[in-house]
């Protein structure tokens, strides 16, 4: 209950202004925390008395109280007060996290429900596959599968640039390849293999995500990159960039963009899984439900 109301204040006096935002909740704050306690000197004082009365009543009124908290939790607006709250003490690392949510959001409402639709119809075929490899090399399986949407909307084929198979391998890391090549104990790969094209992308985003310290957005442009002059870390290292918001200005519409793609994909992917369908985000509740699935990878 107390995050309820932290949530809410957060969202309530978010902002950067001294009088009308910061000095306000922190006497909010101040004022809950001193209503916390009283109401926790209350309790000890109730308890006493709850006790003599018969010895199961302190239990009962906490379970009670539990029960009532387990309700509030559960509400479709928790989901909210606590991204408001996370955003206030996270700072900017949190603010970015909710930037890169509500575009993942916005492009899921964007898609063709349609033609997703016939793009999950096809990933049947590879779905075992695609888990298979993310559990070999400990990546998220809903955010492979989101990559192999984006890269080929499940339709393995050789491209002009290169690309190929079901992820559209290029040039993988040399690192990649040979943690492939041992986990699949074979001599070679075969990229039309579609199980070597699949291992060979969850060893390639498991080593990117080495690589960006576990920040998945960042391992997903690195992946979406490669390691050509250095990939992206030779790129942040040239401008001074240290996260996405800092190095996205230096990069190709494209490239930018491929991070969100995938996780709206996965998104989609999710959805499908649970419910058999494409909720509309537009349509009634549905924002706030999709809202409250998680975005795989980043929000759960």
């Amino acid at each position: 209950m107390t995050i309820a109301l932290l949530g809410e204040l957060a969202g309530a006096l978010a902002g950067t202004g001294l009088w009308s935002h910061l000095l306000p909740f922190t006497g909010a704050v101040l004022a809950l925390g001193i209503a916390a306690a009283l109401l926790l000197r209350g309790w000890l004082a109730l308890r006493g008395r709850l006790a003599a009365y018969t010895a199961r009543a302190p239990a009962v009124v906490a379970v009670a109280a539990f029960a009532a908290a387990l309700v509030v939790s559960r509400r479709p607006a928790f989901r909210r007060e606590m991204r408001d709250l996370q955003a206030l003490v996270g700072g900017s690392a949190e603010a970015e996290r909710a930037s890169i949510a509500h575009q993942v959001w916005a492009t899921y409402r964007r898609t063709d429900a349609a033609q997703m639709l016939r793009i999950l119809e096809r990933a049947r075929v590879y779905e075992a596959t695609v888990h298979e490899a993310a559990a070999a090399f400990g990546v998220d399986a809903e955010v492979l599968m989101g990559v192999a949407a984006a890269e080929s909307a499940f339709y393995p084929r050789d491209s002009a640039d290169g690309g190929r198979g079901l992820f559209q391998i290029t040039a993988p890391p040399a690192e990649a390849v040979a943690g492939t090549r041992r986990r699949l104990h074979v001599e070679q790969l075969d990229p039309l293999n579609q199980r070597h094209n699949a291992f060979l992308a969850a060893a390639t985003l498991h080593l990117y995500l080495d690589e960006m310290s576990g920040d998945l957005f960042l391992a997903l442009l690195a992946y979406n990159i490669g390691p050509r002059n250095g990939g992206l870390r030779a790129a942040m290292q040239q401008y001074g960039a240290r996260d996405f918001v800092t190095v996205q200005p230096y990069l190709q519409n494209l490239p930018r963009d491929y991070p969100i793609r995938v996780l709206a994909a996965a998104l989609a992917y999710r959805l499908w899984r649970m419910e058999g369908r494409l909720p509309r985000y537009e349509e009634g509740d549905n924002a706030a439900r999709v809202q409250q699935v998680g975005i795989p990878g980043l929000t759960s």
